[in-house]
């Protein structure tokens, strides 16, 4: 193969990964969602709801299951790929949720009568720490389908955490201004 063709098909996977990586980048960070922002949707949110998501792909139960007779690789390797999709579930779940509280809380920064700087970089920062920490997290699912790893979300649950937070601090106020 010559050298003209070889550079050729490094550019063409080159712009194949990288419209793919746009791609992604994209359906993580902005997800389409509606936005029930209603005192009783910001009072139901909660982070126990993703308790279970963060033992989910937890090695334990697999090395229990090893140890018992007739155990298989491919029931692991099942095992396995029904969590993930499970898993993948619980992510879109969060990231509903997150881009919901991100939303709220940018209509609460352009209807507010004082300009709140240090929220707007907060969340702009908050939005970036959760796209970036999702992709890792996606990437950790797919090597973890395949046994090679494990995926941790203790970093986006706390994101989403304090972006509830501070919600949940600022709705009781602006629903007082509109009274």
């Amino acid at each position: 193969m010559s050298a003209a063709n070889s550079m050729t098909i490094l550019v063409l996977l080159t712009l194949i990964a990288a419209a793919t990586l746009g791609w992604l980048a994209r359906r993580i960070a902005s997800p389409q969602t509606s936005l029930p922002v209603t005192a009783g949707w910001i009072d139901a949110l909660s982070i126990e709801r993703y308790r279970p998501m963060m033992r989910l792909l937890d090695s334990e139960d697999l090395e229990f299951l090893r140890s018992q007779p007739g155990f298989t690789p491919h029931m692991a390797t099942r095992l396995r790929i029904q969590r993930c999709r499970i898993f993948r579930g619980y992510l879109r779940c969060l990231r509903n949720d997150f881009a919901r509280v991100c939303m709220a809380l940018k209509i609460i920064l352009l209807q507010s009568r004082d300009d709140r700087p240090d929220l707007a970089k907060a969340l702009v920062r908050q939005q970036a720490l959760f796209a970036a920490g999702m992709g890792a997290v996606h990437v950790r699912l797919f090597l973890y389908r395949w046994d090679l790893c494990s995926a941790d979300v203790t970093g986006l649950i706390k994101i989403f955490d304090g972006m509830r937070l501070e919600l949940q601090t600022l709705v009781p106020v602006t629903l007082g201004m509109e009274a």
